[in-house]
């Protein structure tokens, strides 16, 4: 295997994760997914819907951000990494989490009784937790995991024999992505892809993701989902446990852009993230954010009904394709946008900081990833106070449609959603006062984006804002 496999990509992500995602009902009241071939998406309303993609951090960590930041924030969930037993590379890097080395729940982040608390302190806290959940395939380099489990052959981990794998129809890596038949049934980059046709594989993956929503878990995010038959992630997702609450687990799934397979082949078994999003983000917030006045489906992205949003993640931080902490106050700017617009859940995303892309998390000398510092070689998105004050106001919003939108000068926008918000956007390098329409009644409020320290007049249906450069403004009542 190539020192780096998630280099060579074509129409894929290539191994980080795909997770099931489950939600919560009435923490993140979008949809919930149906454990079935029902169709899962509705109309989507605004609130409580924030999910913070704390990516890479270890299981303390993410209890204490539940605690001390989410919480009182009001995000809705928490999505954190794969918790399964995976290899441990020699250089540990990032990505030797998505080569899954048994279903054991003790790994680099942790072990299953830090696991176990996380998921207590983050519900307590009043945030559903969402696992990466990697169920393609299994690890394709040979070694020893990061709870001592020993591989010598790729076909022959603990939980799974070779007739487990789809090594008998197609014993190669994927050459054409453009078949359908190849991106689901050959091996992506090397990794040994399961026969998830197979009912004692369905049962050994669904039992694999029941035993976290046992111990708290609400949802996974599905990665490398493309790779799989959308038919068998319906089938996985039947054979799913209802919630602590009594729920059905919301599943929103990775489909890399690419010719095929089709994203709503997925709609049957959870929402799928949607790549658009932050492509038409990006480039409007590098050109002029005014062409987003009607970012939706009529220019290519996903229904709000059958998605989940977001700015970057982990792969498309690293490939160029989304902006990312590099981009300093334009990245933040694009995500208060993001929770200010979207009718999907929006997610944050708070990764760490790297020089070359197949770089550790800040890691002991045995890969074991160290608590998050926000002040060293963390990138602490979730917990800026323009991200915190933006997902309140998104939570004030609630179902309000958007409205108002204006476009007074280039690259400085407005927009409400009604009478219960109105943020206004300067994308430009220099302060910029601004008057705007607005329907929030008349009267004082604060700026939710600076802690309430800025004070606005709404008088007659009128604002006049102070937008910061590359900065914001948003009050509601």
């Amino acid at each position: 295997m190539a020192q780096s496999v998630r280099r060579r990509r074509r129409g894929s992500r290539l191994l980080p994760g795909t997770a099931l995602a489950a939600l919560v009902l009435g923490l993140l009241p979008a949809a919930t997914a149906h454990a079935n071939t029902e169709a899962v998406a509705r109309d989507t309303a605004a609130g409580n819907d924030v999910i913070a993609n704390l990516w890479s951090w270890n299981w303390k960590s993410v209890a204490a951000e539940c605690t001390d930041v989410l919480g009182p924030a009001g995000y809705g969930a928490v999505w954190v990494a794969p918790p399964a037993e995976s290899l441990s590379h020699p250089r540990h890097h990032w990505w030797d989490v998505y080569q899954p080395y048994s279903y054991g729940l003790s790994g680099r982040f942790g072990t299953e009784a830090d696991f176990t608390a996380m998921t207590a302190a983050c519900n307590g806290a009043g945030v559903a937790v969402y696992t990466d959940a990697v169920v393609n395939h299994t690890a394709a380099q040979t070694g020893t995991g990061y709870a001592g489990t020993a591989l010598g052959d790729k076909y022959a981990p603990p939980m799974y024999s070779r007739a487990d794998y789809n090594v008998d129809v197609c014993n190669r890596e994927i050459s054409n992505w453009d078949d359908k038949w190849e991106v689901q049934n050959c091996e992506l980059l090397g990794l040994p892809d399961l026969k998830t046709g197979s009912d004692s594989v369905r049962d050994k993956i669904a039992g694999y993701l029941n035993s976290q929503i046992a111990r708290g878990v609400s949802g996974f995010r599905v990665d490398a989902a493309k790779h799989i038959p959308a038919a068998d992630l319906e089938a996985i997702a039947g054979r799913l446990d209802d919630t602590a609450d009594g729920s059905r687990p919301f599943v929103f799934h990775e489909v890399f852009p690419g010719s095929t397979p089709a994203p709503d082949e997925y709609y049957g078994s959870g929402r799928v993230l949607d790549f658009a999003f932050g492509d038409r983000v990006k480039a409007a917030f590098q050109s002029d954010i005014a062409q987003l006045e009607n970012l939706g489906p009529g220019q290519g992205l996903l229904p709000a009904g059958n998605s989940v949003s977001f700015v970057t993640n982990h792969d498309t931080e690293r490939n160029g394709r989304h902006l990312t902490y590099k981009d300093g106050d334009t990245a933040v700017l694009a995500n208060v946008f993001q929770l200010g617009w979207t009718e999907a859940p929006p997610t944050v995303y708070a990764g760490f900081a790297f020089a070359g892309n197949d770089d550790s998390p800040p890691a002991d000398a045995d890969g074991f990833v160290t608590g998050t510092d926000c002040a060293a070689g963390w990138s602490c998105l979730d917990r800026d106070p323009r991200i915190t004050g933006m997902v309140g106001w998104r939570n004030a919003a609630g179902d309000a449609e958007v409205t108002d939108w204006q476009s007074p000068r280039g690259n400085v926008v407005g927009f409400g959603r009604g009478d219960r918000g109105f943020a206004a956007l300067n994308n430009t390098g220099e302060p910029v006062t601004q008057e705007f329409g607005t329907a929030v009644p008349d009267g004082v409020y604060c700026n939710v984006l600076d802690d309430c320290a800025g004070k606005v007049t709404v008088a007659g249906g009128r604002v006049t804002l102070d937008l910061p450069a590359r900065g914001a403004v948003a009050f509601h009542p």
